[in-house]
């Protein structure tokens, strides 16, 4: 075991950190000596998170992404345990031959199951499964005082807790033990809507919530007028049929890559206009239903290696809310105006509504209501002041950002966004920190842009 030379970096490539050492790990029983470092100490897995929560600036990362061995998996239960290394990608390559599917998935496999309970990450099912962490039974925490720990609902469950969505404040997780879905076979039945006002949007999320398992939508929200928006509302429910478990899947091709960091003026207003354009109207009926494998529904981006590039090298923002229902029309109709009067045009917005399950984590970011997840293109200081005054609005309406995706919430909002910050702080590990967490309580500056 060694340091190497690589620098962590984050999905949206801001901010640019630089760590005194990347320690990776490659066997459970060969761990650093934690409490040996004279910094501080963050887990870093595949760097899929937005922005700075997964960045240690001037600290230690500890690269724990090599920890990859599957444990142990009862095949009647689906009761899986594996290392925190182990990709979703990896989870699913064993389990779907085998009638298994993860039980909650962002739109990425590409991470890891560490960082799926550090973030306590959601998908398209969040109405019916609740979050990653409410299917995660157990796991083991190293301390930086040489502790190992099973946390669980009932051994040290406070802790447990806070480590869910914890950012990776409170220790390393080792391994991992969690609940898979079962499946009759890898398709899903799937249904895309057009529709053309938010109004639309918000009847047909009520419609489907109670009839389909998974519901998501894409959003263009640049063509402004009264419906304020128009997309596509993608549902759907896995499919039952006994004959199509048989049915091999037809292999992917080879994924694209983005090979260069593309000119900061190609995504712009009128390219992601155009794109818009295209993609709304590429489906030619209001309706159309039809049966895919799980990898286009769940994870069409993972067929373009390194996408991120596409914003140029300063990178970008993802900036995700999630406001109440009471709230949420209303607040939704400000923020759609605020973003259209900006002229700063999101090339990938996705609109859903959460569910009523209860996130186990204490810092845990879904809660019912709508939630809008927006990129934009770093043009300094013009999309600062957008996605701080798209924060005013959010706060306004009782509403949270989420921290995983967040890089440049104040500590003033973050305060007010999760007054239990000050709870979760006293389980954070004493030799733990990060970029993020002494951005929103120490009042680190914002890096320059």
């Amino acid at each position: 075991m060694g340091s190497v030379n690589n620098n962590p970096q984050s999905w949206g490539r801001y901010p640019t950190v630089k760590s005194s050492q990347v320690i990776p790990v490659f066997w459970r029983d060969e761990l650093p000596d934690l409490a040996s470092f004279d910094k501080s100490i963050l887990p870093y897995g595949y760097g899929r998170s937005y922005g700075d929560s997964c960045l240690n600036d001037g600290g230690v990362s500890v690269d724990v992404s090599r920890l990859k061995n599957f444990i142990a998996f009862d095949e009647e239960q689906g009761l899986l345990r594996c290392e925190a290394g182990v990709s979703l990608a990896e989870v699913l390559e064993m389990s779907v031959p085998r009638g298994w599917f993860v039980p909650v998935t962002p739109g990425t496999k590409f991470v890891t199951v560490g960082g799926a309970i550090a973030n306590d990450v959601h998908g398209k099912n969040h109405h019916r499964a609740g979050t990653f962490g409410r299917h995660v039974t157990r796991f083991e925490l190293l301390r930086s005082n040489g502790e190992h720990l099973i946390c669980s609902p009932s051994e040290n469950a406070e802790l447990f807790r806070a480590t869910i969505g914890g950012l990776g404040l409170t220790g390393i997780i080792l391994w991992a033990e969690f609940r898979l879905k079962p499946i009759t076979n890898p398709y899903i039945d799937m249904e895309s809507i057009r529709f053309d006002s938010l109004d639309e949007f918000m009847t047909l999320s009520a419609e489907s919530d109670k009839d389909f398992e998974y519901t998501v939508s894409w959003v263009d929200l640049l063509i402004g007028g009264p419906g304020l928006c128009r997309g596509k509302f993608m549902r759907g429910n896995n499919n039952h049929s006994r004959e199509l478990a048989t049915k091999p899947l037809k292999k992917r091709r080879l994924p694209l890559a983005v090979p260069i960091d593309f000119p900061s003026f190609v995504l712009n207003t009128y390219t992601v206009k155009a794109f818009n354009e295209l993609y709304y109207h590429v489906q030619r009926e209001k309706f159309v239903s039809k049966v895919v494998s799980y990898e286009p529904f769940f994870y069409p981006l993972d067929a373009i290696h390194t996408w991120n590039r596409m914003y140029g090298r300063k990178g970008f923002f993802q900036y995700q809310f999630v406001v109440p229902f009471e709230t949420g029309h209303d607040a939704m109709r400000d923020i759609l105006r605020r973003i259209q009067r900006s002229g700063e045009g999101s090339f990938l917005t996705v609109l859903k509504q959460f569910g009523t399950l209860k996130s186990p984590g204490m810092l845990s970011f879904p809660r019912p209501g709508l939630t809008l997840a927006l990129d934009f293109t770093n043009n300094g200081q013009k999309t600062m002041q957008l996605m701080n005054d798209l924060d005013h609005i959010v706060e306004q309406s009782n509403g949270v950002v989420y921290p995983a995706k967040d890089a440049r919430m104040s500590p003033e909002m973050f305060q007010k966004f999760y007054p239990q910050w000050k709870e979760f702080e006293q389980y954070i590990d004493p030799q733990f920190s990060s970029s993020f967490w002494r951005r929103v309580t120490e009042g680190a500056s914002i890096p320059t842009i």
